[in-house]
């Protein structure tokens, strides 16, 4: 696969898009590293590009705190504790285990980046700017399917409108419910919506394999990002005395379904 930055990554920040860009050159010079079968002794070479990419990831990360800050994004913490990962897994990497097998050092380098970068601007970068608050999610209404979100292709949008109906119903029921057995509506349909999600995933997997989808690879990261922020929610232990991180965690499913469908499976019915 040739890993690059696409219009899926697109976050709509001009700075932050662009230092993505660059993260992915560097991304790209990991990879030719890597096919280079000309070149006997990569180990200068993959020195600099550990380097410089430790250098500018820390330099991104901090531009990109900067803006969330700025503009109050609910998820800084979150951003904070990924970028802090990714800086101690690169910082980490023992550049003299590179004069050994450097092919399998370079390959495990290629395959860490490529899927921490996919995985964090998929699954969080792409909400950037997009989150509400709390309490504007609060007042904002039915959530409806528009027009906007629609791929042309019928079986995922009905799929799609299951999920945005769903959602739409958690809304109602966590802002408005005052039933003694609200948490127990809420925790039924949150799993209903935890399973419907895995087999739309799977569905739409399936489609885009079907018609051989260049991109299904970096579909299958989103999804499985957002699996593991379901799973991280652990939904079945919300009650009357979590009700503010309940709102922050099903406003946050909201914004990204919606982000999803908007910035990546429009481009399925696009080709």
């Amino acid at each position: 696969m040739n890993y690059k930055f696409t219009d899926n990554c697109l976050i709509g920040v001009e700075q932050i898009d662009d230092e993505h860009r660059e993260l992915f050159r560097l991304v790209g010079e990991v990879q030719d590293l890597l096919h280079d079968r000309w070149n006997a002794d990569k180990y200068f070479e993959i020195c600099d590009v550990v380097e410089r990419l430790r250098d500018y990831a820390a330099e991104h990360f901090r531009h990109e705190e900067e803006y969330m800050i700025k503009i109050g994004h609910p998820e800084l913490e979150l951003q904070i504790e990924q970028h802090t990962q990714f800086c101690e897994k690169v910082n980490a990497v023992d550049l003299r285990s590179a004069e050994g097998d450097q092919q399998a050092f370079i390959e495990d380098i290629l395959s860490f980046l490529v899927k921490w970068l996919y995985r964090h601007i998929l699954g969080s970068d792409l909400l950037i700017g997009k989150l509400m608050s709390v309490e504007e999610w609060k007042q904002r209404g039915n959530l409806a399917f528009k027009d906007e979100y629609l791929t042309g292709i019928e079986a995922i949008d009905e799929e799609h409108k299951e999920l945005i109906k769903i959602l739409d119903e958690l809304h109602y029921m966590i802002s408005t419910d005052d039933s003694d057995d609200k948490f127990d509506k809420i925790l039924n349909l949150a799993k209903y919506f935890r399973n419907y999600i895995r087999v739309h995933f799977k569905n739409e997997e399936d489609y885009m394999e079907s018609i051989q989808y260049e991109e299904l690879e970096m579909q299958q990261l989103a999804h499985d990002v957002f699996i593991a922020r379901l799973d991280l929610m652990n939904l079945e232990e919300f009650d009357v005395g979590r009700q503010k991180e309940l709102e922050e965690n099903v406003a946050a499913m909201t914004e990204w379904v919606v982000a999803h469908i908007i910035h990546m499976d429009k481009h399925i019915g696009q080709v």
